[in-house]
C-alpha cells in the first residue's frame, strides 16, 4: 500500500525510492493497492499548480496518473473506516484500505503513521527505503 505521498514522490522524481516502488509495481514485481478515495486525494494533490506543471512539462497530466494507477493496483472498498489516527482522519482511510487489501506493508512518509510505532495490526509502516529492503528479502 503507497500512501498518497509516496505515490506524489514517485510520480514527480526520475529516481528514488518512492520513483523505484512505483516502477516495481507498474512492471507487477509486487501488488499495490488502493482505493477510490484515495485515488481522489491523489487526483486533488496533482492537480495543485506546482505538481500539474511539473506532470505537464513530462507531457502528463493528474488524471492519466490517477488513471493508470486505476487499471494497475488491486482496487479495494473498505467496508469499515476505523478511526485511528486522531490528528489527520484521512490517514484512517490509508488504514483502511490496506487492511481491506491485507497489505503486507504500508509505504507512508506520514508522520501520523509513523506514530503507531510501525505497525497496526499486522501491517508493517515502513519508509519507502525500508519498503524496498523487504522487497529486496521477502520477495
Amino acid at each position: 500500500m503507497l500512501d498518497t505521498n509516496t505515490l506524489v514522490s514517485g510520480v514527480i522524481s526520475a529516481n528514488g525510492p518512492p520513483r523505484c516502488l512505483l516502477d516495481g509495481a507498474r512492471t507487477q514485481t509486487f501488488e499495490i493497492c488502493s482505493s477510490t478515495v484515495l485515488l481522489a486525494e491523489l487526483l486533488d494533490v496533482l492537480t495543485r499548480e506546482k505538481f500539474a506543471a511539473r506532470l505537464a512539462q513530462a507531457g502528463l497530466t493528474p488524471l492519466s496518473i490517477v488513471s493508470e494507477l486505476r487499471r494497475m493496483a488491486h482496487m479495494v472498498a473498505p467496508d469499515n473506516i476505523p478511526r485511528v489516527i486522531a490528528d489527520d482522519p484521512d490517514d484512517d482511510h490509508v488504514i483502511a484500505c490496506a487492511v481491506a487489501a491485507q497489505a503486507d506493508l504500508i509505504v507512508s512518509g506520514d508522520k501520523h503513521l509513523h506514530s503507531l510505532g510501525g505497525q497496526y495490526k499486522n501491517i508493517r509502516i515502513v519508509s519507502a527505503v525500508e519498503a524496498l529492503e523487504f522487497i529486496k528479502t521477502e520477495g
